[in-house]
């Protein structure tokens, strides 16, 4: 998912939390004051929610797992969204997966991943499930299950990309975008005809040219998708996303979903419950009245709930268009 706006804006891209991440503003003069926010909200959301650094605050949470920690504000909040998303999707989007993950093989950074060292596929099996978390939030006091593992990656880049945006148009006054490895928020006055974003699955693939497009005005995007983060267990392939139902990757049906929401939080928890559930997402998405886009893995396109037809990005050598690469579910 790429922005594929014109000049007049600003735009930098730069690796981070193991993607790509993007920030474009509609005042050029903005940039180093926007940039100050999304990076200062990057550090703290890697500090907090991080599962490949052993002090972040999550690998503490879940050492600790059967005794009961005293928990930041910051993760706090982050808990609180995941514990929203596993809500209002009824378990699908489930932040106990952890343990399902790493057996998957997803317990080192992707960039460091060595397949061949992995061996066969472990299934971890169901998850505890997120109603085993003893969560008092006014005390800030939290307590796993023993043996339960916290994965805060399907909310916690979303969480970052809604933060970010927010406080950098209060700081800067001006429209801002920020795109986190295909979780993207935008903030304060767009730019004439919105934000326009071309999808892909990839966010190393170079360019904006013939990809299809959309423009948003405010809220958030989000693609979710198991084409690009991926990796071999000697016969086979897996992907990063796991239903929680059964600790293991969900029958391939989607090789993208896109949905825009009020927030990225609330289109990335759409998106991400889409690819768990299947067929089945594409009454769900209209029963919630989310505008979707949903590839299947033969490149079949499926819209919901006023989703436009496919418009294709045709760049000229002229347009100095603000492009950076995103695919869904990189965290």
């Amino acid at each position: 998912m790429t922005p594929a706006t014109a000049a007049p804006l600003a735009s930098v891209s730069f690796p981070a939390l193991g993607t790509t991440a993007s920030l474009l503003v509609t005042d050029p003069g903005a940039m180093a004051a926007a940039r100050r926010v999304l990076d200062a909200e990057l550090a703290a959301v890697d500090a907090a929610c991080s599962r490949f650094r052993s002090d972040s605050e999550l690998s503490r949470v879940n050492a600790a797992a059967g005794a009961a920690v005293q928990v930041t504000a910051r993760f706090a909040e982050a808990l609180d969204v995941a514990l929203y998303a596993a809500r209002v999707t009824e378990g699908v989007v489930d932040p106990t997966v952890g343990s399902a993950v790493r057996a998957l093989g997803y317990d080192i950074t992707f960039a460091a991943l060595r397949p061949q060292d992995l061996g066969p596929v472990r299934v971890a099996g169901p998850s505890a499930g997120w109603r085993t978390v003893d969560w008092d939030r006014a005390a800030r006091r939290l307590r796993l299950p023993p043996g339960v593992v916290l994965d805060l990656g399907a909310t916690a880049k979303a969480l970052a990309a809604d933060r970010a945006a927010d406080r950098a148009a209060e700081v800067t006054g001006c429209g801002v975008l920020v795109n986190l490895g295909g979780d993207l928020s935008v903030a304060g006055d767009p730019p004439p005809g919105g934000w326009r974003i071309a999808l892909a699955d990839d966010h190393a693939a170079p360019g904006t040219t013939g990809r299809p497009t959309v423009s948003i005005t405010e809220g958030g995007l989000a693609t979710s998708g198991t084409a690009v983060r991926t990796w071999a267990r000697e016969e086979r392939r897996v992907h990063h996303i796991v239903d929680p139902a059964t600790g293991d990757n969900p029958t391939p049906v989607w090789r993208t979903v896109s949905v825009a929401a009020a927030s990225c939080v609330a289109a990335n928890t759409a998106s991400t419950e889409a690819v768990v559930l299947g067929d089945r997402a594409l009454g769900r998405l209209r029963r919630a009245g989310l505008p979707a886009r949903l590839v299947r893995m033969d490149g079949t396109v499926e819209r919901v709930c006023g989703w436009p037809e496919d418009t294709v990005q045709e760049n000229t050598a002229a347009e100095n268009t603000a492009a950076e690469r995103a695919s869904g579910g990189a965290r």
